[in-house]
This record gives structure tokens, C-alpha cells and sequence, in this order.
């Protein structure tokens, strides 16, 4: 077994205890009315964006999601999150290190350089990882800021067990392209589901907000193509998608279990190519910029 799989394979149990350490890091997340950024780079930075749009939507205060290379440094925010698993990406460590504003890193690793510029860690080590592609960490840190939000239920960690259990869609893995589409909150998860098809397998994948996948992006659809609904689909799309030719996946489990079964499929078309997702094409585990 990869360490992919066996990683992907762990996500139930991380959730788990994700949501079991949020009362004892409530006083470094973000308090209601908060005005909040969330960043990080490549998974990360989707899992911020997801993070954001949830908090938002909940009320909870205006909530903005930046990579780390792009965040606007004269926005005013009353504090700031930064999604690291390694806890060494060059950009996020140089923005922080330039931020005035209260700073909170999740990481898999506190014992590397953003202890010294985060003012606060939240470490999730059981969540660490020696697959160069993320899996586990990603959703784990997700699932503590969602409960966090009082929005993470066990059912949620029972879908992604029916993620992992149930056979994949027949011949899917076999497509030749992969498109995955969402809705708010689960656009940032299409994000990453594409992300992942890509750095597994070398797949030719999209991700587009649902409602901007008939603007366009809808003409490159074949009968080879999948494509993914992350959550409810917009009132007759699915219907457009497979009079393209194409196949249309329904999303019926909770969106973040979605994402669980699109990281099942990531590595079943590596399988199928012969591939070795631990060692991605061109990839590391984490981005170190020499200067």
C-alpha cells in the first residue's frame, strides 16, 4: 500500500479527532464579527477558500482567502489563518513574518520555522503526512475549522466511510478527461479534487464554479470526459452535461466525503497508468524558494 492510500484511507479517524480539538484551540481561531484571511499555497489554499466561504456564509463574519504569494498586504484584518503542513513553504513564512496583524498557523510539524513567525500554532500532527500529495492534512484542517463553526456532524465522518468503502463508478477511471465543478463552499474542494487527479495521475483535469461551467468550458466536454458535482447541481445541468456525451457524477455525500472518493479515484487512474503517487512528476513536499 502506498503511503497515499494508507494516508487517504486515515481521513475518518483524523476528522475525528480533529473536531476534538476544537474547545481546546477556541481562543486562537476566529471569534464571531471577526473581519478574517485565510492562506496558504497549492491544497491549502483551496482548503482556505472552502474554510472561508463557510464561514461567511455562516455568519460569522467577512472572510476573505488569498494564496500566500497574492495576499494584499494593506487590507486590515483582525486576524489571520495559515493553512502549512510543513510548516516550511517559503511564502507563507515570509508573509507572516511581514504581518502585523494576529496570526494563527495550523500545521502537521511545529518543529519548523513557523513557530518563530506564527504568534499562534495549532498543531495537528496525527495528520502529518509522507505522501508528497495531500490528502489527509487538508480535510483534517478543514474539518477543524468547520467544526469550529458548529457545522461538522458525525455523519460527516460516516459519509467518508461510505467514501472509502463503496466501489468507484464503473469505467471511471479509464475517462480521459476530468472535470469538477461546485457550488460556495465546495468550489474550493472542486479545486483541490482536480489538483489532486493532476499530481497523482498527470490527468488533463478543470475545476469551475457550477454555474460558470455553460459559460464556456462546457464545449470541451466528450464522451470521454467525467465530470464531478460537488454537492446540489444548479437545476438542469447534469442534463446539459450528458447531452454533451459526457458522463455526469452526482455528489450525494457530504461534500468533503466527496472529496475523500475524488482522492480514490486520483489514485485508481495512477494505478491504471502506472504510476506512483507518492512520487509525483516535479513535485516536493513542500515549496522551498532559495533566495
Amino acid at each position: 500500500m502506498s503511503h497515499a492510500e494508507h494516508e487517504l484511507n486515515s481521513q475518518p479517524e483524523c476528522w475525528t479527532r480533529a473536531a476534538a480539538e476544537v474547545a481546546r484551540n477556541a481562543d486562537v481561531l476566529p471569534a464571531p464579527g471577526e473581519r478574517v484571511a485565510i492562506t496558504g499555497c497549492g491544497t491549502s489554499y483551496f482548503m482556505a477558500q472552502s474554510a472561508a466561504a463557510l464561514r461567511e456564509t455562516a455568519g460569522q463574519g467577512e472572510t476573505d482567502a488569498f494564496p500566500a504569494s497574492e495576499f494584499p498586504r494593506g487590507r486590515a484584518y483582525d486576524r489571520v489563518i495559515a493553512l502549512t503542513r510543513s510548516g516550511t513553504t517559503t511564502e507563507v513564512l515570509s508573509l507572516l513574518a511581514e504581518l502585523n496583524t494576529p496570526t494563527t498557523a495550523i500545521t502537521a510539524d511545529p518543529a519548523t520555522p513557523v513557530k518563530e513567525v506564527a504568534d499562534e500554532l495549532i498543531v495537528l500532527d496525527f495528520a502529518d503526512e509522507r505522501s508528497v500529495v495531500q490528502t489527509r492534512f487538508a480535510t483534517t484542517a478543514l474539518t477543524l475549522l468547520r467544526a469550529h463553526l458548529g457545522l461538522h456532524t458525525p455523519a460527516v465522518v460516516t459519509d467518508a466511510r461510505t467514501a472509502l468503502a463503496a466501489p468507484l463508478p464503473e469505467g471511471l477511471a479509464h475517462c480521459e478527461e476530468f472535470t469538477y465543478l461546485g457550488r460556495g463552499w465546495t468550489t474550493g474542494l472542486a479545486q483541490e479534487a482536480a489538483l489532486k487527479m493532476r499530481e497523482a495521475s498527470l490527468s488533463w483535469t478543470e475545476a469551475y464554479p457550477a454555474m460558470e461551467y455553460r459559460h464556456g468550458p462546457i464545449s470541451v466536454s466528450t464522451s470521454g470526459t467525467a465530470t464531478w458535482m460537488f454537492g446540489p447541481a444548479p437545476d438542469g445541468l447534469a442534463e446539459q452535461v450528458r447531452l454533451t456525451g459526457a458522463r455526469w457524477i452526482d455528489g450525494t455525500l457530504d461534500p468533503l466525503a466527496e472529496l475523500v472518493r475524488a482522492q480514490r479515484l486520483a489514485l485508481a487512474v495512477a494505478a491504471v497508468r502506472e504510476l506512483d503517487p507518492d512520487r509525483p512528476r516535479h513535485l516536493t513536499r513542500s515549496v522551498i524558494l532559495t533566495p
